[in-house]
C-alpha cells in the first residue's frame, strides 16, 4: 500500500542548551489532504518542530521525511513544495500587494497569471495602489499568505496565522484555509492556541506539551479516547439517598449538584433507573460534553502521557 504521508518525524528532539530540551521523541504523521491542528500552550515546542519542518533549525536528532524523501539530504527539492508563513515576511511599506507580489514572483518562477490569482483568493486583487504601510493588520496577513501560496504549494505551514487578527479576520483566515484545502487540494499544518477556531477549521490534530506529545489524530478520536472520564451531572430530591444508591459509581458532591464518572451513555441509563427504583425525584440528569478546549486542558496541565495515534 502506497504511503501517503506528507509528513513523517521519527524519534525528533532538538535542545537549545544542556538544561532546556525542547522536544523529545516527536513523531508526527501527516497524510495528504488533511488540514493538521498543532496545538500547544506557549513554549511547548511548537515553533521549534516547524521550524525544524522548514529546515530553519538543524536536526539534532531524529529524523524528517517530507513527500517521502529525507528533509536533509533534498532539502532544496523539497521546499519548492512547501509554501510557509512562520514569521513576519519582509514586505515592503511603498509598495502594493501586487508591486510586492511582483518582487517575490521571478525568485519562485510564478506566472503573472498565478500573481493575480493568488491575490484574488486572499481577497486582495482590488486593493489598487494602495500601499502595504497602509493596510490593516488582517490585509497584512493576508498578504503574506498570498506570498506564501505564490509558488503554488503541495504543503502549507502556518504558524499562529491568526495572531493580532480581530474576530471577522479569523473567520475570513479560516473559511480561506478550508478553501485552500477543498479547492486548491493542499495539505495545511497550522499551529494555533484558538482553539474554538481549531475545532471548525482542522479533520486531525497533534497535542504537545512540554516539547511531547499527548494526542495525535481526529478529533473524533480525541473524543472517543477521552470518553473514559465523561461525567454525569445529578441532582435529585434527596441527594444523600442518592450518593447511598450509587456508592459504587462513587458519586463527587459539588453543592446541589452529584458529579459522577461514566464509561458511556448505557452507564447514564442504569442510573437513571436506579434513582427511579429508590423513588427519588431525578431534577438533572446531564452528561457533561467534553469540547476541544477542556481536552485540551486535560491533556496539558495534568497531561495523562496518551499514546499518539498514527
Amino acid at each position: 500500500m502506497r504511503d501517503s504521508s506528507i509528513i513523517k518525524t521519527t524519534a525528533l528532539e532538538y535542545s537549545y542548551s544542556k538544561e532546556f530540551q525542547a522536544l523529545a521523541d516527536i513523531n508526527l504523521h501527516i497524510q495528504r489532504g488533511q488540514i493538521y491542528g498543532f496545538l500547544g500552550p506557549n513554549g511547548s515546542g511548537k515553533t521549534t518542530t516547524l521550524r525544524l519542518l522548514l529546515g530553519l533549525l538543524k536536526v539534532q536528532q531524529g529524523n524528517i521525511e517530507i513527500f517521502g524523501q529525507e528533509l536533509h539530504t533534498n532539502r532544496s527539492d523539497i521546499l519548492r513544495k512547501v509554501g510557509s508563513l512562520i514569521e513576519s515576511p519582509s514586505l515592503y511599506g511603498h509598495l502594493s500587494a501586487r508591486e510586492n507580489l511582483e518582487v517575490y514572483r521571478p525568485i519562485y518562477g510564478a506566472s503573472i497569471a498565478r500573481m493575480d490569482h493568488v491575490l484574488q483568493l486572499v481577497g486582495l486583487g482590488q486593493t489598487g495602489r494602495k500601499m502595504f504601510r497602509q493596510f490593516s493588520l488582517g490585509m497584512k496577513q493576508r498578504l503574506a499568505l498570498a506570498l506564501a501560496l505564490l509558488p503554488q504549494p503541495e504543503l502549507l505551514i502556518l504558524d499562529e496565522p491568526t495572531n493580532g487578527l480581530d474576530p471577522s479576520g479569523i473567520i475570513e483566515l479560516r473559511e480561506l484555509i478550508k478553501k485552500l484545502n477543498r479547492e486548491e487540494g493542499m495539505t495545511i499544518l497550522v499551529s494555533s492556541h484558538i482553539l474554538s477556531e481549531v475545532e471548525k477549521m482542522v479533520t486531525h490534530l497533534g497535542i504537545i506539551f512540554k516539547g511531547s506529545m499527548q494526542f495525535q489524530g481526529s478529533i473524533q478520536e480525541l473524543f472517543r479516547l477521552q470518553e473514559y472520564s465523561s461525567r454525569l451531572l445529578v441532582h435529585t430530591s434527596d441527594n444523600d439517598a442518592a450518593i447511598r444508591a450509587l456508592y459504587h459509581y462513587h458519586p463527587e458532591r459539588s453543592g446541589e449538584t452529584l458529579s459522577i464518572t461514566i464509561k458511556d451513555f448505557k452507564q447514564a441509563a442504569e442510573i437513571s433507573r436506579t434513582l427511579f427504583e429508590q423513588d427519588l425525584d431525578i431534577y438533572l440528569l446531564q452528561p457533561k460534553v467534553h469540547d476541544l478546549e477542556q481536552l485540551f486542558i486535560d491533556l496539558t496541565t495534568t497531561p495523562t502521557l496518551t499514546p499518539s495515534h498514527e
